[in-house]
């Protein structure tokens, strides 16, 4: 796939249709998803500026550090003017000067840093600040069938590291020496960069969110493998699997992955254009619930996945938001039973125009070793 179909010219240009529609007189994005979304340029993020300045009308500016110039002009964006500052001079009178006018409200990225926001705020002191998302997240959460086809190349890519896990996950071996060994095969397989290992054996299952450490893994424990990577077209993978090596699992285990596999595949099952986020959530939460494992459930079923990791849609209660063709997110349930064991399993799912389509292929079945 060419970076042209991934990151096509006319982004900039509707970008500019929504930023004037929202009322704003510009986008001011520093790195990040935002910026690489309508560029394609993976900037770098540090304390000197890097800001694409798109204006609701008038040429967009990319302003950049002068040593990070030729990174900027080989991204495969196009549209917009490159300004360029040198160390140790000033870089906001370049943003203000590229407004084709006055400004009196201005989207900014909604992780840019601190600093930046107030020294724009300084440089531009009669324009309110918003957040950027109000204008980005309706372009964003529909994938194009370039950005499905990225997405699927990921899914593809986490998925050959799962089919390995035997090579690795084995009673005695602590979890960060499985995580090392993981890490390195996210890399192999397509991945620039590892973004997170979550490796969580035993009662570490029962954390969602588990920091990798050195536990050892006992035999017949319940481990909860999450790991997820950039490839080189900036999208994500994310993708977990519960895994027992060793040995028997535990009865009362074994008994709700059972229940959790069928919630799981149920939600994946319902995902369609009209259903709510909530109503996902739902599907798979009503049938944890009524097993008996409800209060188990700690967190949201699913996050949208793109150029960021988790972004909108979010399949949560109270988000009444209908799914839409295009839209991709993952579908993850768990169940975590505090000090004992916890279990997860989760697929990126893209919603077609009559249904949805996993992006991980391996199956969700509990996998011996």
């Amino acid at each position: 796939m060419g970076t042209d179909e991934l990151y096509p010219a006319e982004r900039l240009a509707a970008a500019q249709r929504a930023t004037a529609a929202a009322g704003l007189d510009a986008l001011l994005l520093t790195p990040g998803s935002d910026l690489r979304y309508l560029t394609g340029y993976d900037a770098h993020e540090g304390e000197r500026l890097t800001c694409l300045l798109v204006p609701a009308e008038g040429e967009p500016t990319l302003v950049v550090p002068v040593l990070e110039r030729p990174g900027a002009e080989a991204a495969p964006g196009a549209g917009y003017r490159i300004v360029d500052h040198a160390d140790g001079t000033d870089p906001f009178p370049l943003v203000r000067a590229a407004l084709p006018g006055p400004a009196t409200a201005v989207g900014l990225s909604d992780r840019m840093w601190a600093e930046h926001v107030l020294a724009l705020r300084a440089a531009l002191p009669d324009a309110t600040q918003r957040l950027a998302s109000e204008v980005l997240r309706e372009l964003r959460i529909r994938k194009s069938p370039a950005e499905v086809a990225a997405l699927a190349e990921a899914g593809a890519a986490i998925d050959a590291v799962h089919r390995r896990m035997g090579e690795w996950l084995r009673p005695g071996r602590t979890e960060a020496e499985v995580a090392a060994d993981i890490a390195a095969a996210i890399r192999a397989a397509g991945h620039v960069r590892v973004d997170f290992v979550i490796v969580a054996a035993g009662p570490n299952g029962a954390s969602p969110h588990h920091q990798t450490g050195d536990r050892p893994i006992g035999a017949g424990e319940p481990v909860v493998v999450d790991i997820g990577g950039t490839m080189p077209s900036g999208y994500r993978s994310d993708c977990t699997r519960t895994y027992v090596a060793g040995g028997p699992a535990p009865a009362e285990f074994t008994d709700y992955y059972t229940v959790l596999h069928e919630a799981q595949r149920a939600a994946v099952a319902a995902v369609r254009p009209g259903v709510t986020a909530e109503a996902l959530d739902a599907v798979a939460r009503d049938l944890i619930t009524a097993a008996g494992h409800g209060d188990a459930f700690l967190h949201r079923t699913g996050h949208g996945i793109g150029l960021d990791t988790h972004e909108d849609p979010y399949v949560v209660a109270g988000n009444s938001r209908p799914i839409e063709a295009g839209m991709a997110f993952s579908v993850e349930p768990g169940i975590y039973l505090a000090g004992r064991h916890g279990a997860r399993i989760e697929d990126i799912v893209v919603c077609t125009t009559d249904g949805g389509q996993r992006l991980n292929t391996t199956p969700t079945e509990l996998i011996a070793l």
